[in-house]
């Protein structure tokens, strides 16, 4: 090997070392940081899930008839519905005259346009939802969880 050689191979050596060091100090602070992570994302999950625990479902409380509603524009609204209860409300059906009295006032005077879209339906049954579900609660605790449709035909 002739000296230029020797000089060479000996530049090399040190340069290939700490390629070396720095990928495995990389390495390393990835694993380390994946595992922090990882451990905040698990221990913050159980405080949220916690906080967020829906209520178990009860029993349903259906209407008996359909109720007709005045639109706008001389349209009507024949709907049924029923109540999803919690099952924190007890196992006796709630009195549904009053969410009868809330579905008159929600929807009386809405324009047709508005409940031929599902998204117009979605809407104004989240508001008539929280209605309900201000009205049937007692002590802090939710009777209501849910309205469904039963039926709900518009001219």
């Amino acid at each position: 090997m002739s000296k230029d050689e020797k000089d060479t191979a000996a530049a090399e050596a040190p340069k290939k070392s700490n390629k070396m060091l720095i990928m495995i100090v990389a390495i390393a602070l990835v694993v380390l940081g994946g595992g922090g992570a990882g451990a905040f994302f698990m221990l913050r999950g159980d405080s949220a899930e916690a906080a967020e625990e829906k209520p178990v479902k009860g029993i349903v409380t259906a209407l008996d008839n359909t109720i007709t509603v005045n639109l706008a524009d001389g349209h009507y609204l024949k709907m049924g519905f029923a109540l999803q209860q919690t099952e924190a409300g007890g196992e006796e059906a709630v009195d549904i005259n009053e969410a009868l009295n809330i579905a008159i006032e929600t929807y009386t005077g809405l324009e047709v346009a508005e409940l031929s879209t599902e998204k117009g339906r979605d809407a104004v049954k989240a508001e008539f939802l929280e209605k309900l579900k201000e009205a049937y609660t007692e002590d802090d605790v939710e009777m209501v969880m849910d309205v469904y449709y039963t039926s709900f035909v518009t001219q």
